[in-house]
């Protein structure tokens, strides 16, 4: 497996997906690889797997197994361009299963250059795609300081958003801010966590990466298209790392797995023509097996749903 990264709730993932050997299967958040090259070892000849990730260090982690396999694929480009690829190889409603793994992957906290983690004193940049966009580090030293509130609050849940927001405009007014370590210490400086286990710098840090990378609106692109592509019997999973992310998949699936009431005074029954995911089990954490392996996974929520 590429740089010895462990995908989380691995056996979780394959036995959600019922993987059928002649499938076409989608894994949205490529990574390096560990899920997908799992998918892989259980398809036919007549089987595919096509992949997406927005990261260019992820594109070229693909090693000679997938890259000489013709039923691979990968795409670079964000999980929102799903549908587009369905159509180019003309298996709409007919995908088996679709497979998201969202947020921050280990390597890219792991890699310093790429200014996602507090731990390494480099660049403020956490764009998933560096080559694109806008880093957390152009953006704080032009946004106002509402607007840095707002996000920290939004994206982090962090209840001190507004002292850090106007910490960082202070600070940024004498010198522009440009490094990992410069915005921990001013998050530190203007509200110490209570909790020692806990850096203070981790709401904030989540939240700029996730309003940096859209992540969030791009989740709520994504589902509604994994749902137009998939099969009858064709399954969705779906792995979240916060509570952010949890939400709208939790309230998606919900949402599409109900029929459309109607006031009780009314006698009408339910309507089920709107109903196009049956839920599969409940919410499936790390096992302790598991997380004694790889503490990361603590976070880990996965759900599952069937097209109907």
């Amino acid at each position: 497996m590429s740089n010895g990264h462990k995908p989380v709730l691995l056996d979780e993932v394959i036995e959600a997906l019922n993987i059928r050997a002649d499938g076409f299967y989608i894994d949205g958040t490529f990574g390096r690889g560990g899920h997908s090259r799992e998918i892989i070892k259980r398809l036919g000849p007549k089987g595919r797997l096509l992949a997406f990730d927005k990261d260019p260090d992820a594109i070229l982690s693909v090693e000679n197994d997938l890259t000489q396999d013709e039923r691979f694929e990968i795409i670079k480009g964000s999980f929102t361009m799903l549908m587009q690829h369905v159509k180019r190889h003309a298996v709409e409603a007919q995908v088996a299963g679709v497979l998201f793994d969202f947020g921050v992957s280990s390597p890219q906290l792991d890699d310093a250059e790429r200014g996602f983690s507090f731990r390494f004193d480099a660049p403020l940049d956490m764009r998933m795609d560096p080559t694109t966009g806008q880093s957390v580090a152009d953006w704080l030293n032009v946004a106002n300081e509402t607007d840095i509130a707002n996000v920290i609050y939004e994206y982090g849940e962090e209840r001190a958003s507004r002292r850090i927001a106007k910490s960082i405009v202070n600070a940024r007014n004498e010198n522009p801010i440009t490094k990992t370590s410069q915005l921990a210490e001013l998050v530190r400086q203007a509200a110490p966590s209570r909790k020692h286990d806990i850096h203070p710098a981790t709401k904030t840090f989540q939240a700029l990466r996730i309003y940096i990378n859209r992540e969030l609106d791009e989740i709520k692109q994504a589902l509604p298209q994994a749902v137009e592509v998939l099969c009858t019997g064709g399954r969705l999973a779906a792995i979240s790392f916060h509570s952010l992310e949890d939400r709208i998949v939790k309230r998606f699936m919900r949402d599409e797995a109900t029929p459309e009431q109607y006031p009780p005074e009314l006698p009408i029954m339910p309507d089920n023509t709107n109903v196009r995911l049956k839920l599969v089990g409940k919410k499936v954490r790390a096992s302790k097996e598991e997380l004694a392996l790889n503490p990361r996974a603590r976070s880990a929520t996965l759900r599952v749903a069937e097209r109907c």
